[in-house]
């Protein structure tokens, strides 16, 4: 697997450690990082760095949106960008994500985020 081929990943996570944590973990998936604490940082990230291709972002942040708004955001301005959402919120369904976009109840499995950035690796190998 060659990563120059695969797209970026954007983390959005306002708790710096467990930020850090995904970071680390995607990292070692073979994807080059950005990270943001915000969603308003993650907006200025997304247009300075076209080789964002992954959104991995919380729910609840402090900031002019949330997790679901932002995700809502880029499915529209950039919708080939794959969405990842994790958050301890519960009530979340599939309905209240954009089209396409995954969701992993908090505290999640790191096994099935590093999973399911390998099956993102594969499909672009």
């Amino acid at each position: 697997m060659q990563s120059q081929t695969l797209p970026a990943a954007l983390i959005v996570e306002d708790e710096y450690l467990i930020r850090m944590d995904a970071v680390d973990m995607i990292r070692d998936a073979g994807f080059k990082t950005y990270d943001a604490s915000s969603a308003d940082q993650a907006i200025v990230l997304m247009d300075l760095h076209p080789d964002i291709g992954i959104l991995f972002t919380d729910i609840d942040m402090p900031g002019s949106m949330d997790g679901l708004k932002l995700a809502s955001y880029v499915r529209h301005r950039w919708p080939p960008v794959i969405i990842i959402v994790a958050s301890g919120a519960t009530g979340i369904d599939q309905t209240m994500l954009p089209t396409g976009a995954s969701f992993f109840p908090k505290p999640y499995q790191t096994s099935l985020i590093s999973q399911s950035f390998r099956d993102i690796a594969s499909s672009f190998a």
